[in-house]
């Protein structure tokens, strides 16, 4: 049995990548850090035309049909290049949202304007009525989807709510608090259990940050890697040094687990469902503490100019600390994990 990725999957992130390092540059990062909107609309056109919206439509309202690994593989690409785009909140949240929690009407309305781009979803969790908190991917999203304390989940256009909107850390991608009437919005009037179809949508969510992490990871640390193999001190390429050559060494053995790690949890929000909700729990835990480290050491192999914006690598270290704490960090997953698991 060949544990790897499949070559329409191999190809599919070649193309994903060649486009966002063509469009999403660092003189591309510096202006939208400055507007705050975290979206382009340039690029998000790009993007449906390669069909990105549609990856989990299923294909009988126009979409590709595809599943949760070939999420986390776009999501890998997304987060190497820090695109400023509403994947892991409208592609991929708001879709299953509609798969797994909405009628077949609300499905054929709303699936294919998903799959062709025509609609882009915030994604929000209400713990007091029509008050939401920290909404995701919200900041130039044409509707809002958001989930009630009783776990149904209501659409609504963003005009309808009293948005205020932050930067975060991540000045790419920003938060947005929202306020709303629940009595006014379209609900998807999930047929059984609305905390569980809530329950896979925010798993899946984490799944695909946890994606995101590791391909902004995995930049910092190739970033890291040329910077050492041409950088000299005292007649030396400093990568030559033992004490370099170790650093590199932790942070591979820390990196390269996680990738099948994300593969597993993707694979298993579709074919294992019981284990999706402990294992998309415990990557998203992994890769936060495992991201902030290699942001930690990537940057700090480049000396004093690993901290400057003319590099730009802060871009990369905030998305990953952005993405540590959306939708739970390590300590609160961990602690969600052990429930589910009998430990506590």
């Amino acid at each position: 049995m060949e544990f790897a990725l499949s070559e329409e999957q191999v190809l599919f992130a070649d193309s994903l990548r060649g486009l966002l390092s063509e469009r999403v540059t660092i003189d591309a990062l510096r202006r939208h850090a400055e507007t705050g909107s975290g979206f382009d609309e340039g690029l998000w056109n790009n993007l449906v035309e390669l069909g990105l919206p549609g990856l989990l439509v299923p294909e009988r309202f126009g979409g590709a049909g595809l599943g949760m690994v070939d999420a986390a593989v776009a999501a890998e690409v997304i987060g190497g290049a820090t695109a400023f785009a509403p994947f892991a909140g409208s592609v991929v949240m708001a879709t299953l949202a509609f798969i797994h929690g909405a009628t077949e009407a609300m499905q054929a309305a709303w699936l294919p304007r998903i799959a062709a781009g025509e609609v882009r979803f915030g994604v929000g969790i209400s713990r007091n009525g029509g008050q939401v908190q920290a909404a995701i991917d919200a900041g130039a999203a044409t509707h809002l989807l958001v989930y009630l304390p009783d776990g149904n989940a209501a659409v609504i256009t963003a005009d309808e709510a009293s948005a205020q909107m932050h930067r975060s850390i991540d000045r790419t991608r920003p938060v947005v608090d929202l306020t709303f009437d629940p009595t006014q919005a379209a609900m998807l009037n999930a047929a059984n259990a609305p905390q569980v179809a809530m329950q896979r949508v925010l798993d899946a969510g984490r799944v695909v940050l946890a994606a995101d992490t590791l391909g902004a990871a995995q930049h910092m640390f190739d970033s890291a890697l040329t910077f050492v193999k041409q950088r000299e001190q005292f007649g030396r390429i400093i990568g030559s040094f033992q004490a370099v050559k170790h650093q590199f060494a932790d942070m591979v053995t820390m990196l390269e687990p996680c990738r099948g790690m994300v593969w597993y949890a993707a694979y298993a929000q579709d074919a294992l469902p019981d284990e999706a909700r402990v294992t998309a729990l415990q990557t998203k835990a992994h890769l936060g503490d495992v991201g902030r480290e290699i942001a930690r050491m990537a940057t700090e192999a480049h000396g004093g100019m690993g901290f400057t914006d003319l590099l730009g690598l802060h871009y990369w270290f905030k998305r990953i600390m952005f993405n540590r704490q959306m939708l739970g960090g390590p300590e609160l997953c961990r602690e969600e994990a052990g429930r589910l698991q009998g430990w506590t």
